[in-house]
Formats: C-alpha cells, sequence, structure tokens
C-alpha cells in the first residue's frame, strides 16, 4: 500500500474512531488519535522531492479530513448553549486559521524545488501537527462541555 493510501485510510479510521467508539472514554479515543498521529507525520518524513505530487495529494485528502471534522465539531457546539457557542466561536475560528495555514503550507510544497523540498516538507509537517493538536484539545473541550 502506497504512503498516499495508506495515510488517508489511518485519518479516516482515526476520525471514525473518535467519532464512533461509544465504548471508549474521550481520554482513550484521544490517546488513539495522538498515536496515529504520530505515525502519520513520521510517514511525511519519507517522501521524496521526487514524490512531491504524492505527498501534496496526501495531505490535501487529510486537510479534507481535518475541516470535516471540524464541521462536525462546528454543528455539535451549534447544537448546546449559548455559552458554550460564545466560548467556543473563538477556538472553532483557530482551528480554521490553522486548517489555512496548513493549506498555505500545502502550496508552498506544491511550489517547492528540490533545493527548498526539506524546508517546506518541515514546515507542512509542523502546521499538520499543530492543527492536529488544536482537534485533539477542541474534541476534548467539547466532551468536557457537552454531554455526549
Amino acid at each position: 500500500m502506497n504512503n498516499n493510501t495508506w495515510l488517508l485510510s489511518l485519518l479516516s479510521a482515526a476520525t471514525f474512531a473518535v467519532g464512533c467508539d461509544k465504548d471508549k472514554t474521550t481520554a482513550q479515543q484521544i490517546e488513539t488519535v495522538k498515536i496515529e498521529t504520530k505515525q502519520a507525520a513520521q510517514d511525511m518524513k519519507d517522501y521524496t522531492f521526487a514524490q512531491k505530487d504524492d505527498f501534496v495529494k496526501s495531505m490535501q485528502g487529510q486537510l479534507t479530513v481535518l475541516n470535516q471534522d471540524l464541521d462536525k465539531l462546528a454543528a455539535k457546539i451549534e447544537s448546546s448553549s449559548n455559552a458554550v457557542k460564545a466560548e467556543a466561536k473563538p477556538k472553532l475560528q483557530a482551528l480554521r486559521d490553522q486548517a489555512a495555514k496548513l493549506n498555505q503550507q500545502l502550496a508552498d510544497a506544491q511550489n517547492a524545488t528540490e533545493t527548498t523540498w526539506d524546508s517546506v516538507k518541515a514546515g507542512t509537517k509542523t502546521a499538520y501537527e499543530s492543527v492536529e493538536k488544536g482537534f485533539t484539545e477542541a474534541r476534548q473541550w467539547v466532551s468536557d462541555k457537552i454531554a455526549p
């Protein structure tokens, strides 16, 4: 299985596990996502400049999954109290800003040259980890604020 397919499968499984596994506690779900995110980040290091298009395509797939996850969190928050909505608004905006930064990093990766590739790839990895950390924190916050 190539890296692109593997990463998309991993993130889809992580999203499914976090969203659907009612038997696991939120802490267990978040720990599972952390482990899978760490593996995905490690796999990002394996892309060479010759595989740049595969890397960008894979990361765009991951960004799509993250944006879908953000929409689910926003919908869950929207169905909550006004106080929770007010508190969540800046948190959701911060996540959207992080996702936009990752999108910009992907544009930079698409335009990278062989000499800038390692630097751009590292920046994309950092942006991805930041978005994933933000989503993990947001999931925990929503879990704490809104009953399942």
